[in-house]
């Protein structure tokens, strides 16, 4: 019976009407949580074993071994948008966990103008008022060991939520599916996000688009479509653990993001484009963390047409001490170049060194 029920999740979406396939779609939860994470350029698919593991892979879960809480907050285009994640994780028993999260990326305060010149051309700024513009996501994970030796297993459902004040909101669901096995300090992961695609239902305010869609003579729109999908995407990674001396470890880690379709990814094809990224951690006993990476290789079109690789670098640094991780990372939310870069806090509580 639980089969029969994977299967039809796993098809139900792709029955839908293909011209509702998106390439970009819901891509606030392309952005990463965790500056720990964030600072080795999101290459933590094969390591991460703590409560982000609910994002990253949830198959890390099984590594928690008490209850584990986190929060992050991010400012992103010189504070005009702002991003928030809490999560929280506990084991069930030594073999398997759950974890539950939030996300809410969100640009609030945002002026609405459709309004402020009446039907007879007059202009009253009385008639301008706010709105928030916010993507939420809901995240349940799961995670046990499987009968297979060093092999974890984990599974994440979320609910989407989005909002353009009250223009338009929609809801949508997905399931991502996480695999990690380790063997000789040699540690390997797979991440398959939105695996059934991710479906989004949006409803639109009617009495408000008829409000604006003549707002340019002559270019009259048509209310968008309201079904969406989310195509698969797939990470995979390996990492390998380096003992340096008596009290330092580095931890190296290169993963391959894959779309299924063709982008300006530095491997890229009709079928499937792939980014690589590699990320280092070094680590004093476990206590003080110094964390770079390098990732989004992307083909830039310049003006006169020629074609410039542009990538995205990352630097973090970490302090633990008895189970309270705080983290910093300086990163930006697409490439290098215009995009202004961020700095990103995070926290980690584990309740296992806070008990008495």
């Amino acid at each position: 019976m639980k089969l029969k029920l994977f299967l039809f999740l796993l098809f139900t979406n792709y029955l839908l009407n293909a011209q509702a396939f998106r390439s970009y779609s819901n891509e606030f939860l392309n952005i990463g949580v965790d500056a720990a994470a964030l600072g080795m350029s999101k290459t933590v698919v094969a390591t991460t074993n703590n409560v982000n593991a609910i994002y990253w892979n949830p198959a890390g879960l099984v590594g928690i071994e008490d209850y584990q809480g986190s929060l992050m907050h991010a400012s992103y285009f010189a504070g005009i948008a702002n991003y928030n994640h809490a999560a929280f994780a506990m084991p069930i028993d030594k073999e398997s966990a759950l974890g539950i999260s939030i996300i809410r990326f969100g640009v609030d305060d945002i002026l609405n103008t459709t309004e402020l010149i009446d039907s007879e051309g007059n202009i009253d700024f009385n008639r301008i008022s706010l709105f928030s513009a916010a993507d939420y996501a809901f995240n349940f994970a799961y995670a046990r060991n499987l009968i297979f030796k060093d092999v974890k297993f984990g599974v994440n459902a979320k609910i989407v939520r989005r909002t353009i004040g009250n223009f338009a909101s929609s809801w949508g669901f997905g399931f991502d599916v996480g695999l990690q096995f380790e063997r000789n300090n040699w540690k390997f992961g797979v991440m398959a996000r939105d695996i059934t695609t991710t479906f989004n239902s949006w409803a639109i305010n009617e009495v408000e688009f008829d409000k604006i869609k003549d707002a340019i003579p002559g270019q009259n729109q048509e209310l968008p479509e309201t079904t969406e999908i989310t195509k698969p995407k797939l990470q995979l990674g390996v990492a390998k653990d380096f003992r340096i001396g008596r009290f330092f470890n580095l931890l190296t880690e290169v993963d391959l993001n894959v779309r299924f379709a063709k982008t300006n990814d530095i491997l890229s094809s009709d079928a499937a484009s792939i980014d690589p990224a590699v990320g280092f951690q070094v680590d004093y006993d476990q206590l003080v963390y110094l964390r770079a990476g390098v990732g989004n290789f992307q083909y830039i079109t310049q003006f006169d047409n020629t074609k410039s690789v542009s990538l995205q670098p990352n630097f973090g640094v970490g302090f633990n001490y008895k189970g309270i991780q705080v983290d910093y990372a300086l990163t930006n939310i697409g490439s290098v170049g215009n995009a202004l870069y961020s700095n990103i806090f995070s926290i980690t509580f584990d309740f296992l060194f806070l008990r008495p």
